[in-house]
């Protein structure tokens, strides 16, 4: 399977998911940051979420303007969320498969979890957000994520990644089809 090497010491690669039913996804894209392999120190970390800022600032800073806050997701966004707005120095919120009685839901789907249905909270009208992930395949999750922001009057600025897996068509969905920059840490490129 393929393996990418992006800024030292982050790495990714894809890996054949076992005992996973015949409609979920047969490959999960592992990394660095995950703990899986290795454990992850902080100064790991930290450079991670370094880099992709810088990442960011090369590639759609322009664009960006003003943010109020990251948005990650529940629940491998939540590393690269903390250490990116350690980096940019910007607050974040984590949106949770958790349905909470709390103000300004926004309700939207990660279609192919066990569990679907996610939630952001307290978000309002004009809210400048930077998405995040810790990876990229199809770019459903973000595109749904996009379209309930938008609909609660919410701007979706960018979405930024640490590995987008190029075999599905995701920064087609997100950037041609929303209008929604797509920062990738690093890339595994599809198989010819």
């Amino acid at each position: 399977m393929p393996e990418t090497l992006a800024a030292p010491p982050f790495t990714a690669r894809i890996v054949e998911r076992l005992g996973v039913s015949p409609t979920s996804r047969r490959e999960r894209v592992i990394h660095s940051l995950d703990g899986l392999e290795a454990p992850v120190t902080p100064q790991n970390l930290a450079t991670t979420g370094a880099c992709l800022w810088q990442r960011i600032q090369h590639h759609v800073a322009e664009e960006l303007g003003p943010v109020d806050f990251l948005l990650g997701l529940d629940a491998g966004g939540i590393l690269p969320t903390v250490s990116l707005a350690a980096a940019a120095q910007l607050p974040y919120k984590i949106a949770w498969k958790l349905h909470l009685p709390l103000d300004g839901a926004v309700r939207f789907s990660e279609p192919h979890a066990m569990r679907t249905d996610v939630f952001a909270y307290g978000i309002t009208p004009g809210q400048r957000i930077v998405l995040v992930d810790d990876e990229v395949t199809t770019g459903r999750t973000l595109a749904n994520l996009t379209q309930a922001l938008r609909e609660a009057g919410a701007i979706p600025l960018a979405a930024a990644c640490l590995v987008e897996d190029t075999a599905r068509g995701a920064r087609s969905l997100l950037t041609e089809d929303l209008g929604l920059p797509l920062v990738a840490l690093t890339t595994i490129e599809a198989e010819a």
